[in-house]
């Protein structure tokens, strides 16, 4: 009988490739994570320091370095670093090697409300606590203010940011008891009283017309309130 060393080297050949991933399996599963590599992504003002991030990374009460890759579970990670108030998005990914590397889309702040406490408002009009870490500039909101209504302060705080005008000149938000908006300049002492929110659009071209007339007559420091509540025309007191 002959015998045909054809099937035998590649039988030979199969049980070697399923020992070798067997073994690369295993060899795989127990290796060790190293370090977290922590990436902040869009903004070079860390709110959120390296260190916290890292005391995010902890599974049990352990911290995740030199624990069996096969014990690890990303999604775990990603919901405790996207339960700090202060991350807006965080992506966790571990490589062949080990290498946990972290990506955090930290919260931007538009706005500090500061009455009888103090927090940011975030672009998507969101609590955000503030940071020991840094301080951002943005504007001041004072008066009769929710933490659970930032509708109204928010939809402002937003136009500010988006418009390079507004974004010069505006120091603070007041919301008042009724809901209406006054503003506060850098630089000048007199009341901005926009009302409602209704034709905001057309009222704060009113205010930069209103503005550069007066910037150009100088006389702009001689009015103590600018009323913008009607829609197609601009009411100045005089101190």
């Amino acid at each position: 009988m002959r015998v045909n060393y054809n099937y035998i080297k590649v039988a030979f050949l199969l049980v070697l490739v399923v020992v070798l991933c067997a073994f690369s399996s295993v060899r795989n599963s127990a290796r060790k994570v190293v370090s977290p590599d922590i990436k902040f992504v869009g903004s070079e003002n860390l709110f959120v320091t390296h260190e916290t991030v890292s005391k995010l990374l902890i599974l049990n009460q352990e911290t995740v370095t030199n624990k069996p890759k096969d014990i690890i579970d990303l999604n775990e990670l990603e919901s405790a670093l996207n339960s700090n108030p202060m991350i807006k998005q965080a992506q966790v990914f571990m490589s062949v090697d080990g290498l946990i590397t972290a990506e955090i889309e930290q919260k931007k702040p538009i706005a500090r409300v500061s009455t009888n406490a103090s927090y940011y408002i975030d672009e998507t009009g969101s609590f955000m606590p503030l940071s020991t870490n840094y301080t951002a500039r943005v504007p001041l909101v004072t008066g009769s203010i929710e933490k659970n209504e930032l509708e109204n302060v928010h939809a402002i705080a937003k136009k500010v940011q988006e418009d390079d005008f507004l974004l010069k000149h505006v120091v603070e938000i007041h919301q008042n008891q009724d809901k209406t908006i006054d503003l506060k300049f850098r630089g000048h002492d007199f009341n901005i009283h926009l009302g409602t929110l209704e034709l905001l659009e057309k009222k704060i071209n009113n205010l930069k017309a209103f503005y550069k007339k007066a910037m150009e007559d100088k006389v702009l420091d001689n009015y103590k309130l600018v009323n913008l509540k009607f829609d197609k025309q601009v009411i100045c007191t005089k101190k």
